[in-house]
């Protein structure tokens, strides 16, 4: 068993009253490898100007670790198998709703890969659809959680 940690931190500016709900959602993400990542809530969620746009959200950070864990499995399984990938870009979405119990939660995450392979060994849309299904049974991610993951394929 593997076990992971983050550091969360946030911390009140002496001229914020706090309870007036008037403060900054501006927290830092700490790692152990020493990355640093400028969080806040959603825009969405919280206005501006107590979200930050500029910085990573929960809901953006959960799409994007979706995503990464598939591709980081799409890698290596493309790798088993020969071809060799020179670039992947995936322009991963999720839709935010209420679910069956009325409560708030990311409903829906859409992966829209696109590999580019070199050499003359290139996967049939068969094997493409394959490696992704394995790449999406396998993430550790997508065990972990109740959202739909659907996969568009670019070609």
């Amino acid at each position: 068993m593997s076990q992971y940690t983050a550091e969360i931190l946030w911390q009140r500016d002496e001229q914020e009253l706090f309870i007036d709900y008037k403060y900054s959602r501006s927290h830092q993400w700490n790692f152990d490898g020493g990355a640093s990542i400028a969080a806040s809530s959603s825009p969405s969620i919280v206005p501006l100007p107590y979200s930050i746009e500029e910085n990573v959200d929960p809901e953006e950070a959960f799409i994007a670790s979706l995503s990464s864990c598939h591709m980081l499995f799409f890698l290596q399984l493309a790798a088993k198998k020969g071809f060799i990938v020179d670039k992947y870009v995936d322009q991963a979405m999720g839709v935010m709703g209420k679910d069956n119990q009325g409560k708030m939660s990311m409903l829906k995450v859409t992966l829209r890969p696109h590999v580019q392979f070199s050499d003359d060994k290139h996967p049939t849309k068969t094997q493409l659809e394959k490696l992704h299904h394995q790449s999406h049974e396998q993430c550790f991610i997508a065990n972990s959680v109740k959202t739909q993951i659907m996969t568009e394929i670019i070609f």
